[in-house]
């Protein structure tokens, strides 16, 4: 019983900053599901401290954290669009094309690292990367404490969330990463089906799911986010061909051996966050599947059994999470003004 009020109290306050808490989890916030599979059911977030994710969200849609003013977090992780931004590389600044596919947000706390090449080892280190990339929002963590001093505002709330007379770049990320901890899709009709729920996913997607697995795709793809646990290279039966100059693992380790190795993306949500891998290359779930089958597992899939796979895939897009937009402090006769066209 008293397990049972806390988690009331917790979906109650949660919703006070727009957040909605699922209730699929049973004791201590675990998720016991009846079917034993290689996935497993997302769990609601837990253990989250409320007033840096309110700091946090209004941070995460603040484009003042940019050099242009005009850049957010969400910009490129937009919560509308299952945390993407649906193009095949991203938009920076002053009309930058970036360099990769921009990967969902949500669910990442469930990801084995950050980035593509795993070069963030936390969303709290993730976090800082993009406001001081010149390629994205272009501004610099000095730049960015600089603004946030002269807001009001958000001088009271970083003292009442931290203790601390002193706005530094480890507070804005550590807020920016504990909303994006909230950020999680359980109660897929998938996850609904593993916890017992029969007729939640149709014959056609069961065939489907049975495919995905007797083919293989498990051995990557697995547990809660179903990927984002391991680094792969991409081409193991065929070479993968692009123009895109990202090398994926080795430009981090430094090893000609991780060329070409990149995190294995979640497919959760994924029928809402194409374009597919890290070149934004397939357009649609279908041609990624057909060339996840024939690249990395040698194996060729009629039409019947790639739209028996996507349509399982389908079944993996969970509840989005519901958010209260922030309404963001006022700007102070000394904050600078946005300038998104450099003059």
């Amino acid at each position: 019983m008293k397990k049972q009020i806390l988690l009331a109290s917790l979906a109650s306050a949660l919703a006070l900053t727009g957040i909605s808490l699922h209730a699929t989890s049973t004791t201590e916030g675990a998720v016991s599901p009846i079917r034993d599979e290689p996935i497993l059911p997302i769990k609601p977030a837990a253990n989250i401290n409320l007033g840096m994710v309110e700091l946090g969200k209004k941070l995460f849609f603040d484009p003042r954290l940019s050099k242009s003013g005009f850049i957010s977090c969400n910009s490129c992780h937009n919560l509308s669009m299952g945390g993407s931004d649906n193009l095949p590389t991203s938009i920076g600044d002053r009309w930058q094309q970036g360099p990769i596919n921009s990967p969902t947000v949500l669910n990442s706390s469930l990801n084995i690292a950050q980035f593509w090449d795993g070069r963030a080892a936390d969303l709290k280190e993730q976090a800082g990367g993009p406001i001081a990339n010149p390629m994205e929002m272009a501004f610099s963590h000095t730049l960015t404490i600089e603004v946030l001093e002269t807001i009001p505002a958000y001088v009271r709330e970083f003292r009442q969330v931290f203790g601390k007379n002193k706005i530094d770049i480890d507070q804005v990320t550590a807020a920016i990463a504990e909303f994006e901890k909230t950020l999680v899709t359980p109660n897929s009709r998938f996850d609904q089906w593993l916890l017992g729920k029969e007729d939640a996913i149709t014959q056609e997607e069961k065939e489907g799911y049975a495919l995905f697995k007797d083919s293989g795709c498990t051995a990557c793809h697995y547990g809660e986010a179903v990927g984002g646990t391991s680094f792969q290279k991409m081409g193991l039966i065929e070479p993968y061909k692009t123009d895109n100059p990202a090398e994926g693992r080795s430009a981090v380790t430094g090893k000609d051996a991780d060329r070409f190795n990149f995190k294995v993306p979640t497919l959760r949500n994924v029928e809402l966050t194409y374009p597919y891998f890290h070149d934004g290359a397939a357009k649609t779930l279908a041609e990624a599947n057909d060339i996840m089958g024939r690249l990395q597992l040698g194996k060729k899939f009629t039409p019947e059994e790639n739209a028996k796979i996507v349509a399982f895939l389908k079944t993996l897009t969970g509840d989005q999470p519901m958010i209260l937009m922030p309404i963001l402090p006022p700007s102070s006769d000394k904050t600078p003004r946005p300038n998104p066209f450099g003059k």
